[in-house]
């Protein structure tokens, strides 16, 4: 079977590679670009563990063929810190215990960072709302939300 050559950019960096038609682009990004910090959870569009940015629109990588993300831009959880520095949401659910076994993190954080550029002062209920497609079977959520809102202060101040 022929495979398809994909050119694409990925947070902020052109990326080549080749896949098969039916490959997820999850299963893209983490097998033929060894970009491992998508997880996948449930395969199944359910559980939000591999949320991605897809040309600015939040998406699970394993419901997206990774042919589509051809001329596209996406942000996976690889890009959030710059360098050794953590974005704001990752430092917050460090400090306030916002992860635990962190399978459902990465998605959740992208699905935060893509709230918070879209409504820098959210209420409790617009993050429970929004994250509601992020299944996480360790933290119970409040800690999560709770880092959500400590991040979207600080990022307000800074």
């Amino acid at each position: 079977m022929a495979r398809n050559h994909i050119t694409t950019t990925i947070n902020g960096d052109e990326y080549e590679f080749l896949c098969d038609t039916e490959q997820t682009l999850l299963d893209c990004l983490r097998d033929e670009l060894f970009l491992t910090g998508t997880k996948e959870g449930c395969a199944s569009g359910d559980c939000g563990a591999c949320n991605v940015m897809l040309d600015g629109q939040l998406v699970c990588s394993c419901l997206v063929l990774g042919v589509e993300a051809d001329g596209k831009s996406m942000e996976t959880i690889e890009g959030m810190a710059h360098g050794e520095e953590l974005h704001p949401l990752q430092q917050k659910f460090l400090e306030l215990n916002g992860l635990q076994c962190g399978i459902c993190t990465p998605g959740i954080l992208i699905a935060a960072k893509a709230l918070l550029e879209r409504d820098p002062d959210p209420t409790e209920t617009e993050i429970r709302y929004w994250l509601a497609g992020n299944l996480c079977r360790c933290t119970g959520y409040d800690k999560v939300v709770r880092s959500v809102q400590a991040a979207a202060e600080e990022m307000r101040k800074g």
